[in-house]
């Protein structure tokens, strides 16, 4: 899959200013938060757990296992806390072991409703909760997961942010997936109230390797980027059945609602770096340190630059020649022709690097 590879030894010896130029396609569409949006990412501490313990896979949220993890903060809207809040509660939990990743998931919901029985199918077309996983936290090779209340799945893997030019790769598929989903309630029976829907899941950590930076499960200590998001649309009962609510003057349904774990500053979950934090943990404390919120607001520093540019690009053309106006919080880079730049800041031993395609990562410094 693509992954842009600096492959220059020049590029790697430079401890200042770094310039460089490398082909790439230019991109124009903007896709960043609103303006006002504050960056606090959800944190959680994922704890590991003896795989002989591990839980049974059936929706059923019951096994004492899972009383070991807490529960994720309530979604909030996807804009964030200047929309009115979800109308109906969702968090989640997640454990690990040396064999899965472990999530469980409750909704919610006074009307459970779902048809979608084929796999890879837009799941999001109806009620549904989803999952996004960038392990290297890079925002280019992610995972996504979709799963209504029937259990039917979409997993697809994004080369990078469409924004970007990314593609999905419905191909990919989650070998070895272990799912299940519980009914507090009735499906597709109008006639009642229901309370809630649970799902739970086992993901090998085969599967995620693509996008890892090394093959297995996490390190302890590792921090990867995720997100949930829940799709809930507007419905009604008509004639027995439930149909999408539609607007009385345009005849189109109403829009869907979007309520995730870490607000995204804008309708759009695409947008890797303004996912939460989970951090994998064997000590069975909180792993939220100081380090790992210092690493995440360096690559929150370095976004910025990305933004500015690409708003550059989308009054001129072309990226900015004058690197000046980004070079602050030690914040260093050039630009070099119309569709190229790189942009670095080194603290205690590592250099941080975001490119033109928005990809970040670092490298010890030399």
């Amino acid at each position: 899959m693509f992954r842009v590879v600096i492959r220059s030894p020049w590029l790697l010896s430079q401890v200042s200013l770094v310039i460089v130029a490398f082909g790439s396609s230019v991109k124009t569409g903007l896709s960043q938060p609103t303006a006002g949006f504050l960056y606090e990412p959800q944190t959680y501490t994922c704890q590991k757990v003896d795989p002989l313990s591990a839980p049974l896979i059936d929706g059923n949220l019951g096994d004492g296992i899972w009383a070991e993890a807490q529960w994720t903060t309530a979604f909030v809207d996807i804009e964030g806390n200047s929309k009115p809040a979800p109308k109906a509660e969702t968090r989640c939990k997640m454990l690990w072991d040396t064999a899965f990743f472990y999530v469980a998931c409750q909704l919610y919901e006074k009307d459970i409703w779902a048809t979608y029985k084929e796999h890879d199918m837009v799941i999001f077309h109806e009620n549904d909760i989803e999952l996004f996983i960038d392990p290297d936290k890079d925002t280019h090779q992610y995972f996504e997961f979709e799963m209504n209340a029937l259990g039917t799945h979409w997993d697809l893997m994004l080369t990078k942010p469409y924004r970007d030019g990314g593609r999905a790769v419905d191909a990919w598929d989650i070998k070895g997936l272990k799912k299940g989903v519980n009914h507090h309630g009735t499906i597709n029976v109008t006639g009642d109230r229901d309370t809630s829907w649970t799902v739970e899941l086992a993901i090998p950590w085969s599967v995620l390797e693509e996008g890892n930076l090394h093959p297995g499960p996490p390190n302890h200590g590792e921090v990867w980027k995720m997100n949930f998001s829940r799709v809930q649309w507007e419905i009604q009962p008509v004639n027995g059945i439930y149909q999408k609510v539609k607007d009385q003057f345009t005849g189109k349904n109403l829009p869907e609602n979007n309520w995730v774990w870490s607000s995204q500053g804008r309708i759009d979950m695409h947008q890797p770096e303004t996912w939460g934090l989970v951090v994998f943990s064997e000590a069975h404390d909180n792993a939220i340190t100081g380090e790992v919120l210092e690493e995440d607001h360096i690559r929150w520093q370095l976004r910025q630059v990305y933004y500015d540019q690409r708003r550059f690009f989308q009054l001129h053309q072309s990226y900015s020649s004058d690197f000046s106006s980004f070079q602050k919080d030690g914040i260093q880079g050039f630009v070099l022709g119309s569709a190229a730049w790189l942009a670095q800041k080194c603290v205690d031993g590592y250099c941080y690097f975001i490119n033109q395609d928005g990809r970040v990562w670092q490298k010890p410094k030399k």
